[in-house]
């Protein structure tokens, strides 16, 4: 190589880097105070479950991409997918206009829910729209049939659906990070979930008072993701299906989270035995490739809205709804659920989470070890530096965020045995290594 060629190859490589430094002072980071956060990664490339930094270095992801990643980064049957429908036609507006990507996703979505009797999808291009989209379907449903005074929502302490207006109305308002604001929201009613006697009791009681002013009930089935990774049982499910029913109340499950498998099962609602009136999805449904978000409604709801009157219909849509790049990578997920064996495999992570992470119950900082599915959870007294803490898992190879007061693992469903085993050993010795409580 000569030394000009040697000299352009070196003022490439300097200024393939540039990019960081120039553009980082013009970003706003997501959950961070700017001021304090540690400089962001520089990530170049994605494979498996692998994050390749600009530096050179790997990590191992621990939370797959928010737990959207779920066949891991770069699975070449969805990047071939989404290259075909881009050579094709990579968006069209939704209005008044469809295309086969989005009625085929539509079509398969509501046959994978099973015999449920959900069956009409409304596309969006995120998990929060897909609530916010679900509460106007619940409050106009009753607008539609002559009651506009059932307006407000029954959520659950604990509970977190997004970060737009609507969901943050109907996630924990004292335990979640939306306290600032509190006076922008409309007050919904926020319960404990009914876990018990006394709970149920007041659960109850709220329903008793308030019935006729309530649309609907939200709930994460089986596991209350962004506000702790809390799990209750499909009992608490059936409760609040009785309950619904018994008041005449809508029931909507925010799958956003639990739906594609992360539970052990395809849906949270299959493996409760529960149908609600309503279901978001979002996360994994495009194996982590693309922005798509589905709200699924049954034929009443549907019904509702179904009118020569144009006023009673669903005045919402989004620009890039039903995405024809999103839909492309979405069916070609729901290829690989149906030939790989997905939730084999999250049976396997299950029980290697549980091996892997049990020994942490011994450390005195550890309240509470447990598993779901693909879900790990060591729950500790409490984090004084989440930041610390994150930059810690970095330096041992690892990818893992924690949050609040939880260190969680999220992974891929193709993750490796020797991959997986790197992540629990990495939980295992950063949390021995926190001092004493």
């Amino acid at each position: 190589m000569s030394r000009n060629t040697s000299e352009n190859k070196q003022k490439g490589q300097a200024a393939d880097s540039s990019w960081y430094e120039k553009g980082l002072r013009h970003i706003w980071l997501p959950y961070a105070q700017m001021k304090l956060a540690s400089p962001p990664l520089a990530v170049t490339a994605s494979r498996g479950s692998h994050i390749v930094l600009a530096d050179g270095r790997e990590l191992i992801d621990g939370i797959a991409s928010w737990w959207t990643a779920c066949h891991g980064y770069n699975h070449p049957h969805i990047r071939a997918a989404v290259e075909r429908q881009l050579a094709q036609m990579p968006h069209i507006m939704f209005g008044g206009m469809v295309h086969e990507q989005a009625l085929t996703l539509a079509k398969r979505l509501v046959e994978i829910l099973g015999r449920t009797g959900l069956d009409r999808v409304f596309f969006s291009e995120s998990g929060s729209v897909a609530v916010e989209v679900a509460l106007k379907m619940a409050v106009q449903y009753w607008v539609n049939r002559g009651r506009p005074g059932r307006s407000r929502i029954v959520a659950f302490a604990g509970g977190y659906h997004g970060d737009t207006t609507g969901a943050m109305a109907v996630s924990d308002p004292q335990e979640s990070m939306h306290a600032a604001f509190r006076g922008l929201l409309p007050q919904q009613l926020i319960v404990d979930l009914p876990v018990d006697e006394a709970s149920a009791s007041a659960f109850e009681a709220v329903l008793a008072r308030h019935a006729s002013d309530i649309a609907a009930i939200i709930v994460e089935p089986l596991v209350q993701g962004a506000g702790g990774m809390r799990f209750h049982d499909t009992e608490v499910l059936r409760t609040l299906r009785a309950a619904a029913d018994r008041y005449q109340l809508l029931l909507i499950f925010d799958e956003i989270f639990t739906g594609f498998g992360r539970t052990g099962s395809l849906f949270a609602l299959q493996a409760a035995g529960v149908v609600p009136d309503i279901v978001t999805l979002s996360k994994a449904l495009t194996g982590g490739t693309l922005p798509l978000a589905a709200t699924i409604a049954n034929q009443k709801i549907f019904e509702a809205f179904w009118s020569d009157d144009p006023a009673k219909a669903l005045m919402h849509g989004p620009t890039y709804m039903a995405n024809a790049l999103g839909c492309a990578a979405a069916n070609a997920s729901l290829d690989l659920f149906e030939r790989e064996p997905r939730l084999d495999q999250v049976a396997r992570i299950s029980r290697l989470l549980k091996e892997g992470l049990e020994p942490c119950r011994k450390f005195s900082r550890v309240k509470n070890v447990r598993v779901m599915g693909a879900i790990g959870v060591v729950e500790l007294d409490r984090i004084e530096n989440l930041n610390e803490l994150r930059q810690r898992f970095i330096a041992k190879g690892v990818f893992v965020r924690p949050f609040g007061s939880i260190v969680y693992l999220t992974p891929a469903f193709t993750i490796t045995e020797e991959e997986l085993a790197k992540l629990t050993d990495a939980v295992r010795a950063v949390v021995a290594e926190l001092p004493p409580g």
